[in-house]
């Protein structure tokens, strides 16, 4: 199993008059979801988001995340490309997508909703093998 960080910022805690409700930030991780290109959401199986309102403690070690940063997302789970013919009767992988490290970076609800469809994207990267470099030099270029 693999448990691999999301995109990362080193941004301080929320402001209170940046918050969402929890539902609306939810409605727009489906929607970031119902996004993603055909061709690989066809390949996306035993797979969950969840939504938290930030990572737990845990999270910073078990990902190498330096203690300041924001984690805006993590996948956990067996990456696609290490799957083989025996792979059945696991729990499914799981991406969370972390909402107050979300609302920290971001200045309004345009900006969240934008920051959202970059970690699903780069948490689906996870999914499908990519490493934190990889997904990086791929979001640089």
């Amino acid at each position: 199993m693999e448990s691999r960080p999301g995109t990362e910022s080193s941004a301080s805690p929320p402001s209170p008059n940046k918050k969402m409700k929890k539902e609306k930030f939810e409605q727009l991780v489906e929607t970031a979801i119902t996004k993603i290109p055909r061709h690989f959401k066809r390949r996306l199986e035993n797979l969950v988001f969840l939504v938290e309102d930030r990572p737990r403690r845990e999270i910073f070690g078990r990902t190498g995340a330096p203690p300041l940063s924001a984690i805006l997302g993590t996948y956990h789970g067996i990456p696609y490309q290490h799957r083989g013919p025996f792979y059945g009767n696991y729990p499914p992988d799981v991406i969370v997508i972390y909402q107050k490290p979300i609302e920290a970076i971001c200045a309004n609800d345009e900006e969240i909703e934008a920051k959202i469809k970059e970690v699903v994207i780069h948490e689906i990267g996870h999914y499908f093998g990519l490493s934190e470099k990889e997904l990086q030099d791929i979001e640089n270029r």
